[in-house]
This record gives structure tokens, sequence and C-alpha cells, in this order.
């Protein structure tokens, strides 16, 4: 049974993206947060739009060929496998998640080219180990892997350790390796956004953290950065199109590393 009595990210997110599947208690923590910080609905389009250029640039660009996805949220258009084998079609990925409605819907993940794998593993980031054990059965260790972590890190507070999350899942990909972030920001617009998380936070499953930039930047430690390095989503490696689009400041960071 999904427990609904309080909200959850991918859900919330999944009523900014304009989808249907989400419940009440989502919708509210949605509104609640649009009405202190509006350009959190933008915020919600540029990951996913960044989602497709990173996974492009790796498919294309870099040569990868497996993907572990960690907190996908519910199915929408243009999944990672969708944008990987459009360029590649072998390509292989894991997709991970907490939320049970994820899980209801994994099976639109799970389809993908014949060439190729998808598979899906109901769990949480911090449980590294089951997801690195489970993911093995689908993705090779051995070879490179773009671990993904786009909107979930802010889920997870300091006392839980995301360095040290990030870290076992990058110390257990080989060289060649990427690792690709997304996280809110709490040094821009910050008045704002303090209080969107603070109205979120009363409605959560798990309470968001904001982080500054040079705290999001600690997690490419050890790591390559690709140009142009730990940037508001929008402005990595922009198409002229979202450039046109004159965003202005948004509150979410993200970056690829490359692991030497």
């Amino acid at each position: 049974m999904i427990d609904v009595t309080k909200a959850h990210i991918a859900r919330v997110y999944d009523f900014m993206l304009g989808g249907k599947d989400n419940f009440a208690v989502d919708r509210e923590a949605a509104r609640q947060v649009i009405a202190a910080y509006p350009a959190i609905r933008v915020i919600a389009r540029t990951q996913r739009a960044f989602l497709g250029r990173v996974v492009r640039h790796l498919a294309a660009e870099a040569g990868i060929r497996q993907f572990l996805d960690v907190g996908t949220g519910l199915p929408s258009a243009d999944n990672t496998h969708e944008v990987a084998q459009r360029v590649a079609p072998e390509s292989r990925i894991v997709y991970v998640d907490n939320d049970p409605m994820v899980l209801v819907h994994a099976r639109a993940l799970l389809v993908g080219s014949r060439e190729g794998a998808t598979s899906y593993v109901h769990a949480d980031l911090r449980d590294t180990s089951e997801i690195l054990r489970e993911a093995a059965r689908t993705l090779d260790f051995g070879q490179p892997v773009a671990v993904m972590l786009l909107g979930i890190l802010h889920n997870i507070a300091d006392e839980d350790d995301p360095l040290g999350l990030v870290a076992k899942l990058m110390a257990a990909v080989p060289a060649g390796s990427y690792l690709v972030l997304s996280h809110l920001a709490r040094d821009i617009a910050a008045e704002h956004v303090g209080e969107a998380a603070e109205r979120y936070n009363k409605l959560a499953v798990s309470p968001v953290t904001f982080r500054t930039h040079a705290e999001v930047s600690r997690f490419f430690e050890g790591l390559e950065l690709l140009e142009p390095g730990v940037v508001q989503l929008h402005r990595w490696r922009a198409d002229p199109a979202d450039l046109a689009l004159g965003h202005g400041d948004l509150a979410n960071y993200g970056a690829v590393g490359r692991k030497p």
C-alpha cells in the first residue's frame, strides 16, 4: 500500500511537470513551494532538459553505454533509457527509486530497445550496498558507468552522510565512469528558497536540505569536472533555444564529473 500521508519528492516533481501520478498532499506541498518560490516550476523543467543534454553527450560523445539512475522519479517524456538508446540502442540502464508509486509504474521504465536492457531496483539511496548488488544483475561494473543523481541528494540530510554515499557509488565504478548530479541551491534567491524549503518540509516524507555552490562542488572531489563545471542547470551546455528563454538565476546547480 502506498503511504500518502506525506508528500514525496517524486510525486511533487510529477505534479510540477504537469503529470497526474500524485496525491492531494503532493499537490499541496507543490503549491506551498511555488507560492514561496515560483521559479521552482521552471527548475523542474530545466532539470528534465539537463538530463537529456547530459545523457546525449555521454552516449554520443563519451561512449558511455551504462547508466545507473538513482532517484529516477516517475516516468515522463525522454527518460534516461529513451535518450541513451536513441543514440546507442545497446545501452543498459538501471533505475532506482524508493517511492512505491514509482514501483507501480516501473513497467513503463522497462520498455527499452531489444539490443539494450533496462531494469528497476526499489531501494533507497542510503542503501548503496543493495543498489550496487541489484544493479550488477544488469550492469557490468568492470566497464564505465554514468551514475546519475538528479534531484535526490537534497533529500539526504547531512547526518546521513551524502558525501559518503556518493563516494561509495563512485568507488564501485571504474575509471572512465561519470557522476551526473543536480542539487537545489540555498545561496540563490536565499530568502525565497529558505521559505520554500520550510513549507515543503512540513508536509514531506523526507525533508530537503538545500546546499551552496561550494557544498555541491564537494561531491565532485577527486573527479575531473567537464566544462563549464558546477553551474546553474540551464547554463550547463545549454541549447540556443534554452538560452533564448532568458531564465535568469535559478536555485539549482548541476555538473558532470569524470572518474580518472
